[in-house]
């Protein structure tokens, strides 16, 4: 008996009493194969569906598959499943497994999930973008529409950390642990040649252990020359592969025992760590890699990059050894880089190309913030997805469009959704039918063989007409299920490689390439990227790309498939361009034609509106400073005293007069003044004390006189000029020691509320005491003072007695001639 039936008389009561579940089962438990089906006849799922989320298609089938045969039953009957392009259900059926998008086409469809009692989202340590999505809808429709509806979350392993974020009862099973012995290699393998190390590990397993072998590489093209490896070695075993593309009879093939009972070697991605079972293997030898899609949000751009695996998904491969009986791992790993792996692999929601989850999001009408994630999306990651959108016309300010929900009813990426619309819409259907299915499938030509995808699609042509051979089933068969799918006949005529260049140009419009003056394979994408073509390739020269699929590399990114382009078909528009060249000191005038980033053609620009030139001048004074402009002194001053009495009162409603403040308002009071600037000399010109003056209410004109005088009356009798400091200090009075003789209080401005600094002078000019204090200095620092100079000033008078002495500018003998 299965481990799982151990735990089912607590899952059965938790699921009862509570809204979400989470059952923890190692692989071999029977959590997705047994669970199921125990639970259809629970009085809380009433005749209901149950909806199974797999991860992949390959594991829905063989989930359905494996439960249908346990009933004694064909799939489509009580059990059945459906995928992307392919289903068997019906009427009476009570368990559906479901991949990709879809579950969430039924929510969008259908958001109260009507019939439906029970969602399990199945393998939920793998944090497929879909489950978590799936997560996110089904608690908002358990929190608005149905309270009755049962989230079942499975998964071999919940850290602590998951756990917390999802906050829901946790049953356990303990699973059945056979043991599996782990043998690691002495060194790690180069990735270029792990078929080649498999193939070795594969052929000393099949030596030394019995049973069949399942291998895991990280994909196809490794795994087709490891078994090419194999099959050359002549070892007398069954050499299969599996990968999710596989047609679905020879899937079977590789996850069912051989009827004859041969061994097999069973070469496989990382589809076969978890789900499936594959009976009768005793040994896995692990590459210790996997392909993964990753996102680059700063270049709008998904690649499949090959990665080291993580512990969990390693201990995930080595288990498979140990579902029927005791078993041996090999990892082509050294035991010290497995502890240099990373715990676990990162949830795809913070590292994919976010735009088919964003259109989800908007057809559902919710923004991220208002959904219940385990991880919430990365709000950088969500503008990238937003802007691409917005460009597809699948979203207008935010919101989903007509077009959008379109979009959203076909079952593939935004991208190629609007590809098939546009060419639908423009009679090239069957030609988006066929270029949508190169897309989204591998590349069927050599390495070698170009960038052409008109190349492509001729090929693909002439295999549908019984004129070619090649590996093209798979690609044939997509492109014939969106044929069905859009009501659209085949076509194999002849494309025009253009044709081809304006579809992709559709699906891509930042990755349209425009070719670099005086270059042949150099290419600058309307992103800004910058890429090129192999030097032999063909379509090497062409003027306008559009490009399908590239890789960036450190410098420049790599053209692998693309067709050329008639600039005629890009929405392009004339933009004015006015920039100041800061070396000559001039307004450069010219207008681009653009597509995006693109320039595709320039000429001189005859006539300039005047806003346009406004614009462009106070870019110039923004670029270059309000050093551009002419201060003159009284320009300086005038600055300064507003600003210090901004800085004073700052609920005095003074302007801004600081840098930043005159740089933020320019338009107010720059702009009207640049009719006849062309030139830097031109800004010399400008009058700046009358455009500052002119940000002065009436009333604050006469206040400005009186909290901040230019000039104050010293008791000699004379106005000295006050200097404003910008940051807002007190201002310097510098006068003649002499001339304040007799005053005690220091001056102030500002209505009082500032005292003046003092520079009390020499007779020389030269400052003998700065002080905000005048009495402290006539009681404490006069004397010093009197005494060190007295001797150097002797025509000059220094009392003892300052508080009494007449103030004065004159010296002693012009005192007397003057008394």
């Amino acid at each position: 008996m299965l481990p799982i039936y151990a735990a089912l008389p607590e899952l059965k009561r938790s699921l009862e009493q509570n809204s979400v579940v989470l059952l923890e089962a190692p692989p071999g438990a029977g959590k997705s194969t047994v669970l199921p089906l125990e639970l259809l006849n629970e009085s809380w799922l009433a005749g209901q569906k149950t909806i199974v989320l797999q991860p992949r298609r390959v594991a829905a089938r063989a989930v359905a598959s494996r439960m249908a045969d346990s009933l004694g039953e064909r799939v489509g009957e009580t059990v059945g499943y459906r995928v992307r392009f392919d289903s068997s259900v019906n009427r009476t059926t009570r368990i559906e497994v479901v991949t990709e998008g879809i579950l969430t086409r039924r929510l969008q469809s259908d958001p109260s999930l009507e019939g439906i009692g029970l969602v399990v989202l199945d393998e939920f340590h793998e944090r497929s973008l879909n489950a978590d999505l799936a997560y996110a809808l089904c608690r908002e429709v358990q929190g608005a529409l149905r309270e009755d509806l049962r989230l079942l979350i499975m998964s071999a392993t919940l850290e602590p950390e998951l756990l917390e974020k999802l906050k829901a009862p946790l049953v356990r099973s303990e699973g059945r642990p056979f043991p599996v012995e782990v043998r690691y290699a002495s060194a790690d393998p180069l990735e270029k040649a792990l078929p080649e190390t498999v193939a070795r590990a594969v052929e000393l397993v099949l030596e030394n252990h019995a049973g069949d072998v399942l291998a895991f590489l990280p994909g196809v093209s490794e795994i087709l020359r490891a078994q090419r490896a194999l099959e050359a070695r002549d070892l007398k075993v069954k050499i299969l592969p599996l990968y999710g593309d596989l047609p679905l009879e020879r899937q079977r093939e590789a996850l069912l025992p051989d009827p004859d009972g041969a061994r097999r070697v069973v070469l496989s991605t990382s589809i076969a760590e978890t789900s499936v079972t594959l009976s009768g293997v005793r040994t896995v030898v692990d590459s210790g890699y996997s392909r993964v899609s990753q996102f680059d949000p700063t270049s709008g751009l998904s690649r499949l990059v090959t990665v080291r695996v993580s512990r969990d998904a390693a201990t995930q491969r080595a288990g498979r050894a140990g579902r029927e009986d005791k078993g041996v791992c090999y990892r082509l790993w050294s035991e010290r880089t497995h502890g240099l792996l990373p715990l676990r692999r990162l949830p795809e929601i913070l590292e994919a190309d976010l735009a088919p989850l964003c259109l989800e999001l908007a057809g559902w009408g919710a923004q991220p913030g208002e959904l219940e994630w385990p991880d919430p999306p990365p709000v950088r990651a969500m503008n990238t997805a937003q802007n691409l959108l917005e460009s597809l016309d699948a979203l207008k300010d935010g919101k989903i469009t007509a077009r959008g929900r379109r979009m959203l009813e076909l079952p593939t990426h935004p991208r190629i959704s609007h590809l098939l619309l546009e060419g639908l819409n423009a009679g090239l259907g069957a030609l988006a039918c066929d270029v949508a299915a190169l897309l989204e499938e591998r590349d069927p030509s050599e390495r070698g063989s170009g960038a052409d995808l008109t190349a492509r699609v001729d090929l693909l042509r002439q295999f549908r007409a019984g004129r070619a051979i090649g590996s093209l089933e798979r690609i044939e068969r997509l492109a014939g299920q969106w044929r069905r799918l859009l009501g659209i006949s085949p076509d194999n005529s002849r494309v025009q490689a253009e044709s081809v260049g304006r579809l992709v140009a559709l699906a891509y419009p930042e990755r349209v390439a425009q070719r670099r003056a005086n270059e042949l394979y150099r290419y600058r994408l309307a992103s800004g990227k910058g890429v090129r073509l192999l030097e032999d390739d063909p379509l090497a020269g062409s003027e306008y790309l559009a490009v399908a699929q590239v890789d960036f590399g450190v410098e420049e990114g790599r053209i692998f498939l693309a067709a050329p382009l008639e600039k005629s078909v890009l929405e392009i528009h004339w933009e004015e361009v006015l920039r100041w060249d800061k070396s000559t000191g001039t307004l450069n005038a010219r207008e681009d034609l653009k597509y995006l980033e693109l320039t595709l053609d320039s000429r001189p620009l005859r006539e300039i509106s005047p806003e346009a030139r406004t614009r462009a001048l106070l870019g110039a004074v923004r670029q270059e400073g309000l050093g551009l402009l002419h201060w003159t002194d009284a320009a300086q001053e005038l600055r300064a005293r507003v600003e210090s009495l901004r800085v004073w009162g700052p609920g005095d409603g003074w302007p801004d007069f600081s840098d930043a403040g005159l740089l933020a308002s320019l338009e107010g009071w720059l702009g009207s003044a640049l009719e006849g600037v062309r030139k830097r000399d031109d800004f010399a010109k400008l009058d700046v004390y009358a455009l500052l003056k002119s940000l002065l209410p009436w009333k604050l004109t006469s206040l400005l006189e009186e909290l901040a005088p230019t000039h104050l009356t010293v008791p000699s009798g004379h106005k000295v000029k006050l200097g404003y400091a910008l940051d807002g200090g007190a201002p310097v009075l510098a006068v003649k020691l002499q001339e304040m003789f007799g005053q005690a209080e220091t001056p102030t401005v500002g209505g009082g509320r500032v005292p003046v600094l003092l520079h009390l002078l020499s007779p020389a000019r030269r400052p003998v005491q700065v002080t905000q204090d005048l009495k402290s200095f006539w009681n404490s620092g006069y004397p010093q003072v009197r005494k060190e100079l007295r001797g150097d000033y002797p025509r000059h008078p220094w009392p003892e007695d300052p508080w009494n002495a007449p103030p004065t500018r004159a010296t002693t003998r012009g005192m007397k001639r003057d008394g």
